[in-house]
């Protein structure tokens, strides 16, 4: 599945920190940025695929944080 290359945009600086909170942000982002079910689906599943660290990886992988 092809994710789309432009990364929306999800603030986090300043917010809490807690990965549920962050991935609600950028599935929330996603879907504003018109990703399909599947594709904010598969982001969440890489983001959960392991430790906090490879969350925010992948957060900054797809989404332009700020």
């Amino acid at each position: 599945m092809e994710i789309p290359t432009d990364k929306p945009s999800v603030k986090l600086i300043g917010k809490d920190g807690n990965a549920f909170i962050i991935m609600g942000r950028c599935s929330g982002a996603a879907k504003r940025a018109g990703w399909t079910k599947e594709q904010v689906d598969a982001v969440m599943g890489e983001m959960q695929n392991g430790d906090y660290d490879n969350l925010l990886c992948t957060v900054m992988k797809y989404f332009d944080v700020n």
